[in-house]
């Protein structure tokens, strides 16, 4: 049975750092990371040298923009930091394709045989973009974090470096 843990929050709330700790009590951890390489933007790349210091050496690490392929093969214990990156390799699929490749995901989430430890953003809390792939975005991210949430064992959300486990406290909004 798979045990699918999902940890969100905003921008420097510290879900990173808490799913390394969550992970860092695993043995055989794969650590992906879901973003297009981007060599000439140096702020994204002082981000990725602090996760990479962070990580301990005997973690595999895969680097990635296609996720799905990924879940496929049991790889033992899998970091997906993060799934803002899947959110934008999608933001150019037709909403029908974009269900279809959210389903498939939470699919292959479900059928994994080891544990799946996913960062996700929260970025509804904040201003409503002026831009449409902004809102796109924002909107499928959210979609997706409520449809994970639903066959995920763990919901985590971080907060201002503090994490609350929201399996405990909450009451799930009827339709």
């Amino acid at each position: 049975m798979n045990h699918i843990i999902l940890v969100s929050g905003g921008v420097k709330s510290g879900k990173s750092e808490f799913a390394e700790y969550l992970a860092s009590k695993e043995r055989d951890v794969t650590y992906v990371a879901l973003s297009e390489n981007r060599p000439d933007d140096k702020s994204w790349n002082e981000k990725v040298k602090l996760h990479q210091l962070r990580r301990p050496k005997s973690w595999k690490l895969i680097e990635t923009e296609n996720l799905i392929p990924i879940i496929k093969v049991d790889k033992g214990v899998l970091l997906i930091d993060s799934l803002g990156g899947f959110i934008v390799n999608s933001l150019k699929k037709k909403e029908d394709d974009w269900r279809n490749c959210l389903n498939n995901l939470l699919y292959h989430l479900t059928k994994y045989k080891n544990k799946i430890i996913i960062v996700g953003e929260q970025t509804g809390w904040g201003l409503v973009s002026e831009y449409e792939i902004g809102n796109l975005y924002t909107d499928r991210l959210g979609t997706s974090l409520k449809e994970i949430t639903k066959i995920s064992k763990e919901n985590w959300i971080t907060i201002n470096g503090k994490a609350i486990k929201l399996d405990s406290m909450f009451f799930d909004i009827p339709k």
